[in-house]
């Protein structure tokens, strides 16, 4: 998949023009790329679009117009684009209460490495989480992990042709499936997938 370059990307004057069409475009696109997982958990797929607008919101905010800091963002967020044989998530755990939500990171110690997909009832492919650096302790899991699903060949193929996606968790301390995935979420998921 492609990765975004500067050129890519709105200045800070056009952004500001384009932002409110641009913002509305991108919350209509990642309706078709949340998927919660029981009450507590959700799986938000990312793509070069959902990039591309975390990096605008981000030179935005931060007033970046040079190049240098500009490539900077880039570098950091073109990881979480999936590139033809992957899909890539941000994971999070939600829990509205400050002390129910301390508590539950405390027993889903190693729950972002028990997040799975199953493609046409496949054995399920496991994410591999926080590439990046690690965010869990002994004592507690981070309540946001990064998350990639390597698809062998096949099974990517089978997605990219229609086939069911199940996804689920398996933790002893939260344990839930979405099988099918709604319509919705499967076609723009098979739509990372390389036709290859």
């Amino acid at each position: 998949m492609n990765r975004l370059r500067r050129e890519d990307l709105f200045g800070l004057e056009q952004y500001a023009a384009e932002r409110s069409a641009f913002r509305e475009r991108v919350i209509r696109h990642k309706r078709s790329r949340r998927l919660p997982i029981g009450p507590n958990a959700t799986l938000h797929f990312e793509d070069r679009l959902t990039m591309q607008y975390q990096v605008q919101e981000i030179l935005r905010t931060e007033r970046i117009f040079e190049p240098e800091e500009i490539e900077a963002e880039l570098e950091a967020y073109n990881p979480l684009i999936p590139d033809g044989s992957n899909w890539k998530a941000t994971f999070m755990i939600e829990f509205d209460d400050e002390d129910e939500r301390r508590s539950a990171l405390g027993r889903l110690v190693g729950i972002e490495d028990r997040v799975w997909v199953r493609i046409a009832g496949s054995d399920p492919v496991w994410a591999i989480a926080d590439e990046d650096l690690d965010r869990t302790t002994d004592e507690k899991t981070s309540s946001v992990h990064f998350l990639r699903f390597e698809l062998p060949r096949e099974l990517a193929a089978a997605a990219r042709a229609g086939a069911p996606i199940a996804v689920g968790i398996d933790h002893p301390g939260y344990s839930h499936e979405i099988s099918p995935t709604p319509e919705a979420v499967r076609a723009s998921l098979a739509v990372d997938l390389d036709p290859s």
